[in-house]
């Protein structure tokens, strides 16, 4: 009884003296083994057989958050397919986005092209931008946004990053029409950059680009030349090229031969192109236009005249009826009016018999000198 009730009354903790021979004992223990683990490696395969024993350990111990991070995964059917959606107009948005970076890339390697080569050229460029095409098969004409305001003049060369595009045919204030070296209707002086022969190029209205015709059946001309602008009429600057030549053959029954070139510029490419300011041929047209300027200044009836020119003979003014003569008979004015002395110049009488054949055009009456010869008095009436 005693000894079960001295063990009832022992205490969870007993209380003693501090430190014993056993906690002396693993402090010199540990102290021995953290000792040898950092000298040497004689602890590695006790540590890697320890590592391996606790794995069950460490993975129950790692389940709790493995469960939390699925529980957090875990997501209604709802919710999932309205992110599919979501990024699938994403999707579709940044494949807009990227075709239309890769038409800007292309325009921009476009442009780049063009100022590197408007760099290389001597003479004074405007880059214009091509807004309409001629949709008819037989015409190769483009539409630019640039127009008489920008300088823009009929018969200005139009080139690309390659070669020679065509030349400008109609001006107007804010655009102009360009017509391609294809077309049917265009030739344009060129020069095989090889030997220097001069010949003309005409467009083909097709793919196959240029045709040069009359050829020397003794030409030094072969596949592979190079067909550069040549300054002979003054239109295009020279050393500009123009096409290469693909195919020669001599012309059946005939002395001489032609030749095709494919264009050098890239025609149906790109929506840029570079207008050339040509010295000689700015001033020719200059010059026309204040010519024709000067003379409409001198002579402000011309266009008047001209017109009455055109008129047919059968309009004749009121004057010119029949009336009774003093014996009744029908009476006709005569032919010579006072647009007689209109037309009579210091030449001659050849001038006059002219203007009296024309006195019933209404336009003659109206600057008249002094009459060469008096018009019969018409007849009284009674």
């Amino acid at each position: 009884m005693n000894s079960l009730h001295d063990s009832y009354h022992r205490p969870l903790f007993p209380r003693g003296p501090g430190f014993g021979l056993r906690t002396l004992f693993l402090i010199g223990l540990s102290l021995t083994l953290i000792f040898y683990d950092m000298r040497g490696d004689t602890l590695k395969p006790a540590r890697a057989w320890t590592a391996y024993a606790l794995t069950p350990v460490i993975w129950l111990a790692a389940v709790p958050a493995r469960l939390v991070n699925l529980a957090r995964g875990i997501d209604t059917r709802n919710s999932l397919e309205q992110e599919n959606e979501t990024l699938k107009a994403q999707q579709f948005v940044l494949s807009a986005q990227l075709s239309k970076m890769e038409a800007l890339e292309a325009e921009n390697r476009r442009l780049r092209e063009l100022l590197a080569s408007s760099a290389q050229l001597p003479d004074q460029v405007l880059v214009a931008e091509i807004v309409a095409v001629n949709q008819d098969p037989y015409r190769h004409q483009i539409t630019l946004n640039r127009g008489s305001r920008d300088g823009i003049y009929i018969g200005q060369a139009l080139v690309d990053a390659h070669g020679v595009m065509g030349q400008v045919v109609d001006v107007a204030p804010n655009s102009c029409k360009a017509l391609l070296v294809t077309d049917p209707d265009h030739g344009m002086p060129v020069e095989i950059n090889r030997t220097g022969l001069q010949t003309i190029a005409v467009g083909l209205g097709d793919e196959r680009g240029l045709r040069l015709p009359f050829l020397p059946s003794n030409a030094d001309i072969k596949n592979g030349d190079l067909l550069v602008s040549s300054s002979l009429g003054g239109r295009f600057p020279a050393g500009y090229p123009v096409g290469i030549v693909y195919d020669v053959k001599p012309v059946a029954g005939e002395h001489f031969m032609e030749a095709y070139a494919y264009p050098a510029a890239k025609l149906n490419q790109g929506r840029q192109a570079l207008l050339v300011w040509n010295r000689g041929a700015q001033a020719e047209a200059e010059a026309a236009a204040a010519a024709e300027r000067a003379a409409v200044q001198e002579d402000p009836d011309a266009a008047v005249r001209a017109a009455g020119a055109d008129a047919p003979a059968a309009a004749t003014p009121p004057a010119a009826t029949t009336s009774p003569g003093p014996t009744g008979a029908a009476t006709t004015p005569p032919t010579a009016t006072p647009a007689a002395p209109k037309a009579a110049t210091p030449n001659g009488g050849a001038a006059a018999g002219t203007a009296q054949a024309e006195a019933p055009k209404p336009a003659a009456p109206k600057a008249a000198p002094a009459p060469t010869r008096k018009p019969d008095p018409p007849a009284r009436k009674p």
